[in-house]
């Protein structure tokens, strides 16, 4: 019986097959779908694929996604479920501070569970990032959990190891920022025209902030290939690659990786609800270094 419970928000988009075979607890975030003047309310729990493409597509034929807080009432449901099946110790992973105040809402809900249930006991680490640098860390914190290391252990660990991410976000088209409040509309035309890709990191916050500008996704790709030369991954050698249905773009990124540090990376596609404000055709690449993020 594993020593304590993983658990996270979907905002660290794994797959469904990996959450289901290391036993990691999810509490699924709900998007709306405007679509042909008609709303429509989903769960961020596909399955498949190609229900990531469908989603992409959608967006890409004028659908508008919309996203929101997760909210007291999923988390103390999914919390007292947690309990009810006999855990006691969990540690729960959110979607980053800097861009949402999900983890008070988890801190809160969970609490009130303990209230019924006084063994559950909930840490909720804010991983100050979302999507791939989220899922890098809820992955690290299954590693340790199936080493046989303990609760405070891990939560100490996953909690130092987060300002080692480093994270590289491009995205295709500016609208989908704009339309979340990113970016404004003027800047979003002008990048349009001029084919302006921003690269976006994470600070030490956990704040989106835009990290350079670039015209073209050749040159984006060149970036953060010279970011990796400069100083790559540390010696566990972990690199995350995420895209919005662009696999041309991560495959080279894939391939950089494989033939520089002799690395496979992760790859995966990112979920609908980080993908609703970066868009289709975006790609990203994070990975942990030695030195802490955006000092280099």
């Amino acid at each position: 019986m594993p020593l304590f419970t993983v658990s996270s928000d979907s905002t660290c988009d794994l797959y469904h097959d990996y959450l289901a075979a290391h036993d990691v607890k999810v509490v699924p975030h709900v998007f709306t779908v405007e679509k042909n003047g008609k709303m429509e309310e989903r769960t961020d729990a596909f399955t498949c694929y190609a229900q990531y493409v469908d989603f992409y597509n959608e967006l890409r034929a004028g659908a508008y996604s919309h996203t929101s807080m997760l909210n007291y009432e999923r988390h103390y449901a999914h919390f007292l479920a947690l309990a009810k099946e006999g855990a006691e110790d969990v540690l729960h992973f959110t979607i980053s501070s800097g861009l949402s105040p999900t983890k008070e809402v988890a801190a809160r809900a969970a609490a009130d569970v303990k209230k019924l249930f006084p063994k559950f006991n909930v840490s909720v680490c804010d991983p100050l990032t979302a999507t791939v640098g989220q899922g890098a860390l809820v992955m690290q914190a299954v590693e340790w959990r199936d080493m046989g290391k303990g609760f405070k252990e891990t939560y100490d660990y996953v909690n130092e190891l987060r300002l080692h991410i480093q994270h590289f976000i491009v995205a295709d088209d500016l609208k989908y920022l704009r339309k979340g409040g990113r970016i404004s509309s003027a800047a979003a035309a002008i990048g349009g025209i001029l084919d302006i890709k921003p690269i976006i990191s994470f600070d030490n916050e956990g704040k989106l902030f835009v990290l350079d500008k670039v015209r073209g996704a050749r040159k984006a790709i060149s970036f953060i290939k010279h970011k990796l030369e400069t100083e790559g991954p540390d010696e566990k050698g972990q690199v995350y690659i995420i895209h919005t249905d662009n696999e041309p773009c991560a495959e080279e990124l894939r391939q950089f990786v494989v033939q520089k540090f002799g690395i496979e990376p992760h790859v995966s596609i990112m979920g609908p609800v980080i993908g609703s404000h970066v868009g289709p055709g975006s790609f990203s690449l994070g990975y942990i270094s030695k030195s802490l993020r955006n000092t280099f």
